[in-house]
């Protein structure tokens, strides 16, 4: 896919999430926790401040919850951390996140995640699935070779034309429910609240 018509997809999506609840920040709080890990193994080096963890790996960081094979995670100096998440073979590695104020979650999958607490952002690789999570039931659904997620500024890009190679046969895919009307009549409920989490227009975000 070329890049030229993704942008007018994302263009498309924008109207769209207009429509919808929207999703609002993700929780401020979780940059600043501590993060925590299970894993079979760990190989840690203090001169590059990097830890690798393997096996079963279940990282938490606030409400944030990562699941993968393998987690890579290493700090710099100002003590902010980057984690690489990579999935067994044919599986996909994990990520949810709670949404600032609500009962509501970001989650999503993908070959490899990386997370970056300086950046704020998460990007799903290969084969990408990002959903926002209403309760336990899924609101919103976006699916593409690329999903980088900015936690800071709501935005989000999605590339299928990853590294050069299609991906999701040449689609991006997206379910995005509708915001129930404010003149909805009794008992109708509402599918999200909080502004709206935008499509970027550029693809600037899904570059390394």
């Amino acid at each position: 896919m070329k890049k030229a018509y993704l942008s007018t997809l994302q263009y498309l999506l924008l109207a769209l999430c207009a429509l919808t609840g929207g999703w609002a920040a993700a929780e401020k709080a979780d940059r600043l926790k501590p993060m925590n890990v299970e894993s079979d193994a760990m190989r840690y080096d203090d001169l590059k401040q990097t830890n690798v963890f393997t096996g079963r790996v279940v990282m938490t960081k606030g409400t944030i919850i990562i699941r993968g094979a393998r987690v890579d995670v290493r700090q710099d100096a100002e003590g902010n951390q980057f984690g690489v998440v990579t999935a067994e073979p044919g599986k996909l590695a994990y990520f949810k996140q709670k949404r600032e104020g609500l009962d509501e979650y970001i989650e999503g999958e993908g070959e490899t995640i990386e997370y970056s607490s300086k950046l704020d952002n998460v990007r799903f690789i290969k084969r990408a699935v990002m959903r926002r999570l209403v309760g336990s039931k899924v609101n919103d659904e976006i699916t593409g070779g690329l999903i980088v997620y900015d936690n800071t500024t709501d935005v989000f890009t999605v590339d299928n034309n990853l590294g050069g190679q299609n991906t999701q046969n040449g689609r991006v895919r997206a379910m995005l429910t509708p915001k129930a009307a404010a003149s909805a009549p009794a008992g109708t409920a509402s599918s999200g609240t909080g502004p709206v989490l935008r499509p970027s227009t550029t693809l600037e975000g899904a570059q390394k």
